[in-house]
């Protein structure tokens, strides 16, 4: 488990232990809204010569105020594109020397959302650090809407490299989490109304299960899912010109 926080990391684990004994769990350090933290995981991850067959990359920041990362890099784009964008590039050789030594299918996957659908008309890559043109929940999609162009754009590389590993985004579902942390209001009228309307946190987790785990995903790649079924993202989420184009820049702001 790769998480900002050991002291919660370490109590979930001992959750787990608890009700599965024999599970194996490591707790490590990792903020994604960090490249030198993302590097330094990383960095520990290889050379614990652990095999990796599945990459999960599902840590988020929702609409919080405009801020920015030690990186001075917008908040939400930092922790919910570039961070994950870092340790799937760091971590990619390890999954295809495991894949290819297991002989068995390599999976990454991006939980994403439907909020990719509020973003802006693309990225705005020119005003991506611009406290004066900031829209929390903008932004927020715009972090998303990358999550889906990286899983579009990891296939292709994939593919041309003849890689047995699947790379694919999903939009869990609506889930009563702290993840409106930033926004009282808001969140205390879903602890109120949350358990009508909302998703558990183990429904939420499903189809990112199913992606990571489920034989009748095998060979698909580069799709967007919901409810553990192929859904259809925005038309911006669908072009692979973006695609490429968010690829190559964020090549460039975690080269820095």
């Amino acid at each position: 488990m790769a998480v900002r926080n050991t002291d919660s990391g370490k109590k979930v684990k001992q959750t787990i232990l608890d009700e599965i004994p024999t599970a194996k769990v490591d707790v490590m350090e990792l903020d994604l809204s960090s490249l030198a933290s993302v590097k330094s995981f990383a960095a520990n991850f290889i050379s614990s010569g652990l095999p990796l067959n599945i990459l999960i990359n599902n840590a988020g920041v929702m609409a919080p105020p405009f801020t920015l990362s030690k990186d001075n890099i917008e908040l939400q784009f930092a922790t919910n594109h570039l961070g994950h964008f870092l340790l799937t590039q760091l971590l990619l050789e390890t999954m295809k020397n495991t894949s290819h030594e297991q002989k068995r299918e390599g999976r990454i996957v991006n939980v994403s959302s439907e909020g990719h659908k509020f973003a802006y008309k693309g990225i705005y890559y020119d005003q991506l650090n611009d406290e004066s043109s900031y829209n929390a929940l903008y932004a927020y999609g715009q972090s998303k809407l990358a999550n889906i162009l990286h899983a579009k754009e990891l296939t292709k590389h994939l593919k041309e490299n003849g890689v047995n590993i699947t790379a694919n985004a999903l939009h869990p579902g609506s889930i009563a989490t702290n993840l409106l942390r930033y926004h009282n209001i808001i969140d205390g009228v879903v602890d109120w109304v949350g358990k009508y309307f909302l998703k558990s946190i183990p429904q939420g987790a499903a189809t990112t299960c199913y992606m990571a785990l489920h034989p009748q995903v095998n060979g698909v790649s580069g799709e967007y899912f919901m409810d553990s079924n192929i859904a259809q993202p925005n038309s911006y989420a669908k072009d692979a010109k973006s695609a490429k184009e968010l690829w190559d820049i964020s090549l460039n702001m975690v080269a820095q």
